[in-house]
C-alpha cells in the first residue's frame, strides 16, 4: 500500500496526544470497533511521561542469545547497513527492532551508545521486544519502548534489514507509521490517516461530555445518566 506523507497539523496534533486516544480514534476513522495492530501485554518504557514518539518505522531482527553463526567481516558490514537503513529519510522515523530471541532476550541494543546514535541521526524513537539498559544515562528525547530491562549486551548482532517484525504481537512492515508511549505501540493504518485528525478531535469531545461533569463540583447520579445518555450516542 502506499505511504501517504503525513501533514504537518496531524503530525503535531499525534504528538500531543497518548497511544490510547489514538487507538480510539482509528476506530472512530473506520467506524467500528475492532482494530487490533497495537502491542499484547506490559511493556517498559525507559522514562515514562515523555510525549509519543511517531514516525515511519524502520525495522530490523536482532538476536543474542547465542554467537552468531556468519563470519565477523559479514557481521560488522550488516550492522553499518542497519545503521544506514535507519537514517533512511523522510522524516520523522522510529526505529521497530525485532529481538529474535524473544521471550529470553538478553541482549540489550538500546543503551547510552545506540541512543545517542540513532537520536543524533534524527530519528524519533525505538520499539523493541527486546532488552533496553543504561537508564540512567541515555541521553533525553529518545523514548524507548521494551520488552525487558538487563545489564547485558550478550552476543547481539543483526539479522535482518527493512523486513515485517513483530513485536509484542503486533506486525510491522517497514515505513508504517508507528504511534507509542508508556502504555504500548500502534499501526496507524494508512487508509485513516486523511480522517484522523477529526476523528482525535471527536474523541476527546466525546469524553469530555462525561469528563466535566465528573469533574465538577456537585456531580450526582442523575447528572451521570443525562451525560452517559449522549456519550453512548455520539461514542463509535
Amino acid at each position: 500500500m502506499s505511504r501517504e506523507s503525513i501533514p504537518a497539523s496531524l503530525l503535531e496534533k499525534l504528538c500531543g496526544v497518548d497511544t490510547p486516544t489514538v487507538c480510539n480514534a482509528i476506530e472512530v476513522a473506520q467506524g467500528k470497533r475492532g482494530f487490533n495492530r497495537f502491542t499484547k501485554g506490559t511493556m517498559f518504557h525507559c522514562k515514562p511521561g515523555m510525549p509519543a514518539m511517531v514516525g515511519r518505522a524502520r525495522t530490523a531482527r536482532i538476536a543474542g542469545l547465542a554467537p552468531p553463526t556468519e563470519d565477523e567481516a559479514t557481521i560488522k558490514a550488516r550492522r553499518l547497513e542497519y545503521f544506514r537503513s535507519m537514517a533512511r529519510g523522510p522524516d520523522p522515523t522510529v526505529a521497530v527492532v525485532e529481538d529474535l530471541d524473544y521471550p529470553n532476550c538478553i541482549a540489550g541494543w538500546w543503551g547510552e551508545v545506540h541512543v545517542a546514535v540513532h537520536k543524533g541521526l534524527g530519528m524519533k524513537g525505538a520499539v523493541t521486544n527486546g532488552v533496553m539498559r543504561d537508564l540512567d544515562v541515555i541521553d533525553e528525547g529518545f523514548p524507548i519502548l521494551a520488552g525487558s530491562i538487563g545489564p547485558s549486551h550478550g552476543f547481539v548482532h543483526v539479522k535482518e534489514l527493512g523486513k515485517q517484525v513483530s513485536v509484542m504481537g503486533m506486525q510491522v512492515e517497514e515505513d508504517d507509521l508507528i504511534h507509542a508511549d508508556r502504555h504500548g505501540a500502534i499501526v496507524i493504518p494508512e487508509t485513516v490517516i486523511a480522517s484522523l485528525e477529526d476523528a482525535i478531535d471527536t474523541v476527546i469531545a466525546n469524553e469530555d461530555i462525561i469528563l466535566g461533569p465528573a469533574r465538577a463540583s456537585g456531580f450526582t447520579i442523575e447528572k451521570l445518566e443525562a451525560a452517559w445518555a449522549e456519550f453512548e450516542a455520539r461514542r463509535t
